[in-house]
């Protein structure tokens, strides 16, 4: 069967299809990364702020963590249904929508980061003559980046995917391509544009995970000491003690 005939054949792998409709996969695939772009940036830009009150002010910890958790509980159809009159069949109802929801991860993790920076690295610096502004920036932050990293990349991941379901509107990347191709059954185009939604996703985080570890060198460090430093086993009562040579 020639490679042309596949389209007419409706197989799942056919290379005509590819081809023939490269820059409709480009233009979805490119659709696809800004929305998760953006989606990604702003949640840190709103999660970070709220993460710093939950920490600085205990009383406001619980409501924000509830209210993130209950946003991500939220159906996406339900969410997008809910921001319609606000957005109308817009991109932003789509990023709106996936901020939402990035907010539940993104939000915990920056805390936990926060939280897991020593107290005696803390102390040092306030020592030093760090203030609160100083402290936050060139110690705890650079210390929390571990977890926070790990935040941005589940959000990612996780916004990758979410981004399809913005086809009910029209602006869910690849997503749209699902969706046009599944009442005709379009096998083609559905198993291309799924692959391209998970090499997206793996992309996204080996390269957030390399990300990580260029900013976060001393890991790496720690990690090469602490395999260094590991002893020799101890020999048993009754091994035999070589002397001399």
């Amino acid at each position: 069967m020639s490679a042309q005939s596949c389209l007419a054949a409706n197989e799942w792998i056919c290379g005509e299809y590819l081809r023939s409709r490269s820059q409709e996969l480009i233009d979805a695939t490119v659709q696809h990364i800004g929305i998760t772009l953006v989606s990604v940036l702003i949640g840190l830009l709103v999660a970070f702020p709220l993460a710093l009150l939950a920490r600085g002010k205990p009383a406001f910890a619980g409501p924000v963590l509830g209210l993130t958790t209950l946003l991500y509980t939220i159906p996406s159809l339900a969410m997008f249904s809910l921001l319609l009159p606000f957005f109308g069949l817009s991109t932003a109802l789509v990023v709106t929508g996936l901020v939402l929801y990035s907010l539940t991860i993104l939000v915990r993790n920056i805390m936990a980061g926060l939280d897991s920076v020593p107290a005696e690295a803390k102390e040092a610096a306030r020592g030093m003559g760090y203030g609160p502004g100083r402290l936050l920036w060139e110690v705890e932050l650079p210390l929390a980046l571990p977890a926070l990293m790990a935040g941005v990349r589940i959000a990612t991941v996780s916004t990758i995917a979410l981004t399809t379901v913005g086809s009910i509107v029209g602006r869910g990347g690849l997503g749209n391509l699902i969706e046009d191709a599944l009442p005709s059954l379009f096998k083609a185009q559905v198993l291309t544009a799924s692959v391209l939604c998970v090499l997206l996703a793996v992309t996204a985080d080996l390269l957030l995970l390399g990300l990580q570890r260029l900013l976060t060198p001393w890991t790496r460090i720690r990690t090469g000491r602490g395999r260094a430093a590991r002893p020799a086993r101890a020999g048993r009562a009754g091994d035999p003690v070589k002397v001399g040579g």
